[in-house]
């Protein structure tokens, strides 16, 4: 999948695609058939760029319930003849999830739909496991003759039939199924085949082994990468290391991540740096101008390293612009000390000077800043809050502003209560200042949303000073 295309962070669609409070916000006092665009655009083409760290799915369902919009267009794109051909998750999986959530709160069309989807679309199991969470015992049981029929009776559909339940989050339909008088057999048998199939792996583990002496494994990580395709062993062989490795193979393996084989030398050095060798750090300094695999290990590895001796060489290298200059700034952020601010903040300067708001290792540098308390940063975080298109990023921007910035409560902690992030949520529920005639009224509807988080909601009880139910 291609990078999403990020409108600016003053337009509506570029808050709405952020995830901001100030979307939602936005798009409430704009004209109804401009904010429902805005908002199936971004549900369409999902903005995310890891959905792995990113929330959106109960923010844009929210909105969608806000605005009452219609679901012709999902519909539509989940039906799209595209859905026979492109089978990515990330294609549908942003919009099966607002359906999800518009399902949870009594949208009976949205519930249709993924009923619907489930039975003949392409990512049929994400719709499954929506349903699973929302659906009732009778609407999952009409599901499975269309489920089961993709998988046809022969040995390969019966282990395709395994594979899709041992993959499901959900098992509440695939238990009501296994009770069916007409499906029961067929499912509980892909359940028995699931379990026999677990059992095998457990007993005779697939994949490549490297033999037991310090020159197999360095010599299995260095077939790895000679394959094709490339398979990157180092970091698994620097934890067979650990298994096989002693003091007397000290000098081999000095040698090794020294000037060894690239993927022996990054398993090398690995296991080196994990076990804060006195002369690792001089390694990893001559490694990081080496060949990308060598230097993506030389710089995570000086990320793991404890010890007085790690914290003063970081300190030597954070004002360098480089690479292993980033990575020591990122290793003050995490583990220096007061004195470190002054470094720790000049590196987050460089980065969002030559990068933008959405560089690579930003997060840690954030967290960074608050951790140190470092007040002169506010600007810079700002900065970052507004623009960055990563709403893990923002949250980040937000608890270190929450920190740092005297106005945070009276500013961005207000738009923070309508964001998409849980964590964001949260913060805003503890700090935002009640002078706003917003604040209330929102607490209240937080704490009445059934698909609010609990920590959220916990929140928002003490500061409206309800106690929990039991």
């Amino acid at each position: 999948m291609f990078d999403p295309v990020i409108a600016p962070s003053g337009t509506l669609l570029g808050l709405l695609q952020r995830g901001r409070g100030d979307g939602t916000l936005h798009a409430l006092a704009e004209q109804r058939g401009e904010a429902l665009a805005a908002l199936e655009q971004c549900v369409l083409s999902d903005p995310r760029r890891d959905w792995q760290v990113e929330s959106r799915s109960l923010y844009y369902a929210r909105l969608y319930s806000e605005l009452e919009g219609g679901l012709d267009g999902i519909e539509q794109h989940l039906f799209h003849a595209d859905d026979l051909l492109d089978d990515d998750e990330q294609r549908t999986g942003l919009a099966l999830s607002v359906l999800g959530h518009l399902a949870g709160y009594g949208r009976r069309d949205a519930l249709r739909l993924l009923r619907d989807y489930a039975a003949k679309g392409a990512n049929w199991a994400w719709a499954l496991d929506e349903l699973a969470l929302r659906d009732d015992d009778e609407g999952l049981r009409s599901l499975a003759p269309a489920v089961l029929a993709r998988f046809p009776c022969t040995p390969e559909g019966d282990a395709a039939l395994a594979r899709a339940l041992r993959e499901a989050y959900e098992r509440r339909p695939w238990r009501l199924w296994a009770e069916d008088p007409v499906h029961g057999d067929r499912v509980r048998a892909a359940e028995e085949r699931h379990a026999f199939d677990r059992w095998q792996r457990q007993l005779r583990p697939a994949g490549p082994a490297p033999g037991w002496s310090v020159h197999d494994v360095l010599d299995w990580a260095q077939q790895g990468l000679d394959a094709y395709p490339a398979q990157h062993r180092d970091a698994p062989a620097a934890r067979c290391l650990a298994a096989v490795a002693g003091p007397e193979h000290r000098q081999e393996l000095l040698a090794a991540a020294k000037g060894g084989p690239e993927a022996a030398r990054a398993a090398a050095l690995r296991f080196l740096a994990d076990r804060q060798d006195g002369q690792v750090l001089d390694l990893i300094e001559a490694a990081a101008y080496g060949s990308p695999v060598v230097s993506r290990a030389a710089l995570e590895s000086l990320a793991r390293m404890r010890g007085a001796a790690a914290l003063e060489r970081a300190r030597a290298w954070a004002a360098r612009e480089d690479a292993l200059g980033a990575a020591a700034a990122r290793v003050l952020a995490v583990r220096g000390e007061a004195g470190d601010a002054g470094r720790v903040l000049a590196a987050l300067r460089r980065l969002v000077r030559a990068s933008g708001a959405d560089a690579e290792g930003l997060a840690v540098l954030v967290e960074g800043i608050g951790r140190l308390g470092i007040g002169c940063a506010a600007p810079v975080l700002r900065h970052i809050y507004r623009e960055t298109s990563s709403s893990h990023v923002r949250g980040c921007a937000a608890r270190a502003l929450a920190v740092t910035d005297p106005s945070f409560a009276e500013g961005f902690a207000i738009e923070c209560l309508w964001d998409c992030e849980e964590a964001t949520r949260e913060l805003a529920a503890r700090r935002a200042a009640t002078g706003d005639v917003r604040v209330l009224a929102q607490l209240r509807r937080l704490a009445a949303d059934p698909a609010e988080e609990a920590e959220v909601q916990t929140a928002v009880r003490g500061r409206l000073g309800a106690r929990p139910t039991r």
